[in-house]
């Protein structure tokens, strides 16, 4: 670095200072563009161009296949039919416990949310085993079907209606903040007038939440495109193809020379995602109430009603949790699929090998817990750097890296996944090195595809942060790596931290991107699920399927006790 000396002889400040906040900036830079834009950058030049130049033969052949339309237009109809299940149940029970007087609340949305925690994987091979033609549940309910019957649940309607209720929960998370927003006054002026609870919810409430509600059907609509876990479990044995499955079955089919194809699918799936998302926005921006954010909601008093309204959600909540996952815990606790829990069927077995016994099993536990707890450790503190400078030193570059660590979120799993393989199946450069095959590569995927969700609630806690303290401290000589330690860590812990368990709830058993990115030598415990049941091993794959939703809840449970030292609203079950 050169100086410049003065009049004096003196030499002046360096033309250029590289400050530890540059550093850390152009780290972050390097981190986002090669785990989050890179991979984007090479899916698409591996779909729309060839050696040759565009690829305008190989795409025409492809989308001229008649199970290439087939596909997109499964994922269309599964995906808006599922969301339209989605918005219905979460919306009623989101004005029920918004807006009316209803006891016991907590424990309401805490089982509802329950079933988003649970990896989709387990959650449909629990209806699996919970409407199997000749298992309990329908035997009890007199329902039995002969021996070969198919199954009801593999069909189309089979996966809209599992997705309908395994994304009910998001559109309640999203509802719920907009329905929060309408100010007491509007509601209460509707009453004066003689309006009765019902249309006071028809005519105000309703239609001020719209926005909300948008905004809400577009969480279910992504979220429906992207489950991997409920579409291959349902979808491949009733054989409706879907994009996300005919990725996956093409590229384990076919290998590598599948991966341009694959790429122009996961084009497609993008589009899919980014024009739900566009739609929605555009239909809440022209839906903006602009109210006022500091009013209380109304309170409807449901009276005697109250009694019934509970046992209606309590049921809702029986049907579409405990039954599915009783029968998901009998099946684990049998010697033999199919057979009945009694005291000469009843073992541990399944336990016992899935804990001890079973090497596959533990090292993919092993493997998924070293990457989960890294991922998470990591974006912790990459992302309170990132929101300091998204807060107070917006500019260009920061811009891009906020887009980049969203779009990679935004994308569904199965397309990241197909991005990492395109980008680092040959070896990096400079090294001679492929982690294609390795752990790095999943590390990599997790790190793009969680970045924005432990980002979000660290901006959530940079808001209500006085930056009059940070600059007191620069003012006052510290740096900008010990002002960060010193006086930011210390106010922007409580929601890092927490931000931090989501992650990792969200990771340990993570389906969606790292099915494709698993080798023989490396596997992680979320598809071993999918590997258990296809290879008949149902009975240890509900062992397993029980072992990850006691894990789930003992999080849950636990961060709900440590809520306190949380900023409220950031865990999600919160209410």
């Amino acid at each position: 670095m050169t100086s410049i000396p003065n009049s004096a002889g003196a030499p002046r400040a360096p033309l250029f200072r590289l400050s530890s906040e540059r550093i850390v900036l152009a780290l972050l830079a390097v981190l986002i563009l090669s785990v989050s834009v890179a991979p984007m950058l090479r899916l698409a030049q591996a779909a729309l161009f060839d050696d040759g130049g565009l690829a305008i033969e190989r795409l025409a052949k492809l989308f001229s296949r008649p199970q290439t339309g087939a596909a997109i237009w499964n994922t269309i109809h599964i995906s808006l039919a599922s969301t339209l299940v989605s918005v219905l149940v979460g919306t009623i029970f989101a004005v029920i416990m918004v807006q009316t007087d209803l006891s016991g609340k907590s424990a309401l949305v805490f089982a509802f949310v329950l079933p988003l925690m649970i990896p989709p994987q387990v959650t449909a091979m629990a209806w699996i085993q919970a409407l199997s033609p000749s298992g309990p549940v329908l035997g009890f309910l007199g329902l039995s079907m002969e021996a070969g019957t198919r199954h009801p649940l593999y069909s189309k309607t089979g996966i809209i209606l599992l997705l309908g209720i395994y994304n009910a929960p998001l559109v309640y998370l999203a509802m719920q903040a907009s329905l929060r927003r309408i100010p007491l006054d509007l509601a209460e002026a509707a009453r004066a007038a003689g309006a009765g609870p019902g249309r006071v919810l028809l005519t105000v409430i309703l239609p001020l939440a719209r926005g909300g509600m948008m905004a809400a059907a577009s969480l279910a609509f992504v979220s429906a495109i992207g489950n991997f876990g409920i579409q291959a479990m349902l979808g491949i044995p009733a054989r409706v193809p879907t994009l996300i499955t005919q990725i996956y079955q093409q590229i384990n089919g076919l290998g590598p020379g599948a991966l341009p194809n694959m790429a122009a699918l996961s084009l497609v799936l993008t589009a899919l995602t980014v024009a739900g998302v566009l739609l929605a926005a555009r239909a809440g921006d022209r839906s903006d109430t602009r109210v006022d954010l500091g009013s209380r909601p109304l309170m409807l008093p449901l009276g005697r009603a109250g009694v019934v309204v509970a046992a209606l959600l309590w049921g809702y909540l029986i049907v579409s949790l405990l039954l599915p996952l009783s029968a998901l815990l009998q099946t684990s606790l049998v010697t033999a699929y199919g057979l009945p829990l009694t005291a000469e069927t009843m073992t541990l077995k399944n336990y016992v090998s899935a804990l001890f016994q079973q090497v596959s099993l533990r090292d993919a536990f092993v493997t998924s817990l070293w990457l989960t707890l890294f991922t998470m450790g990591f974006l912790m503190l990459a992302s309170v750097f990132l929101g300091y400078f998204l807060t107070w030193r917006r500019g260009p570059l920061v811009r891009l890296l906020h887009f980049g660590s969203e779009a990679a979120y935004t994308l569904p799993g199965i397309t990241l996944g197909v991005a990492m393989i395109l980008l680092f199946l040959r070896p990096l450069p400079g090294v001679g090195v492929s982690i294609y095959g390795t752990p790095w590569i999943i590390l990599a995927a997790y790190v793009a595809g969680f970045f924005a969700l432990a980002l979000r609630p660290v901006l959530s806690g940079y808001a209500q942060i006085d930056r009059a303290l940070e600059e007191a401290a620069q003012v006052a000589g510290a740096g900008f790596l010990r002002r960060m330690r010193d006086v930011i860590w210390p106010l922007i812990a409580p929601t890092a931290i927490a931000a931090a368990v989501i992650v990792f709830m969200t990771a340990i058993n993570e389906i969606q991107t790292s099915i494709l990115l698993i080798s023989s030598g490396t596997r992680t415990i979320g598809p071993m699920i999918i590997f258990l049941e296809e290879g008949g091993a149902s009975t240890l794959a509900a062992a397993v399927g029980c072992l990850m939703i006691l894990g789930v809840l003992a999080l849950m449970l636990l961060s709900t006790a440590l809520s306190r030292f949380l900023p409220k609203g950031v865990l999600p079950w919160q209410f």
